[in-house]
């Protein structure tokens, strides 16, 4: 089938495309530096035709609140509209576990619209809900940083590797649509004070993670179950241990 990924050229998109042509599907890797913009339209109904499944794991450029709430309403509406013309048949959206415990964040805001363009489209959807990548780790260690101090909230934390959520979101894309959400995360449960703490360690970094419950996480205050799943969801495999030894033999 021909599968069309939005955000195909960064860190989930390229293993998207990666995976999917692997498996005997033709992938397409729609971005700006080929050619597609979703903010302006352009390229889109060219590079859906023909497409049997959209796969949207792009970001917006600017965390700003209205940045990227423009970003994610006007390229969704768009994407959505290219869709309809062009009778795709699953539209599939990586999204964040606890969008909606997180209204007041700008960034969880403009997820919690995206994803209500797309239930209200009429166009097939399945929606899949992830914990925070191993990928970002230091560097969310780097914006809790004052001094030598990392401030972090000592709550509830499941984060998982960059390839289980391709793994997730690849085969949810090749399923049936689900026309509603799955939600997936990490093999291990921990706190995140204590994560970034050992991730710390593991990187040979001397800073002290000082757990604060009133820390903020993307502009944020967390409750203690803001950012893993409430119920039944489906983990990952990779360890951040073995994930960080993966990545020094690269």
């Amino acid at each position: 089938m021909k599968i069309v990924v939005i955000g195909g050229t960064g860190l989930i998109g390229s293993k998207l495309i990666r995976r999917f042509t692997a498996h005997g599907h033709d992938a397409v890797a729609a971005a700006p530096n080929t050619g597609v913009n979703t903010l302006t339209g352009e390229g889109l109904d060219e590079v859906l035709t023909g497409a049997d499944v959209v796969v949207d794991v792009s970001n917006s450029p600017s965390f700003e609140a209205a940045a990227v709430m423009e970003f994610f309403t006007t390229s969704t509406t768009n994407v959505l509209a290219a869709e309809k013309k062009a009778g795709v048949g699953h539209h599939v959206a990586l999204s964040i576990v606890g969008t909606e415990r997180l209204p007041d964040n700008g960034y969880f805001a403009a997820k919690i619209a995206q994803e209500g363009l797309i239930e209200g489209s009429g166009v097939p959807y399945s929606l899949v809900h992830a914990t925070q990548f191993f990928e970002f780790t230091l560097g969310i260690a780097d914006a809790a940083t004052t001094g030598n101090e990392v401030r972090i909230a000592p709550v509830k934390y499941q984060p998982m590797a960059g390839d289980d959520v391709a793994d997730a979101v690849a085969k949810t894309a090749v399923g049936t649509p689900l026309n509603g959400r799955t939600e997936i995360a990490g093999p291990e449960r921990t706190q995140m004070d204590d994560f970034i703490r050992d991730a710390l360690a593991l990187a040979g970094d001397p800073r002290e993670v000082v757990a604060d419950v009133h820390a903020t996480y993307f502009g944020s205050e967390l409750l203690d179950g803001s950012l893993v799943p409430e119920g039944d969801a489906h983990l990952g495999h990779i360890r951040y241990v073995d994930w960080v030894k993966g990545q020094a033999e690269r």
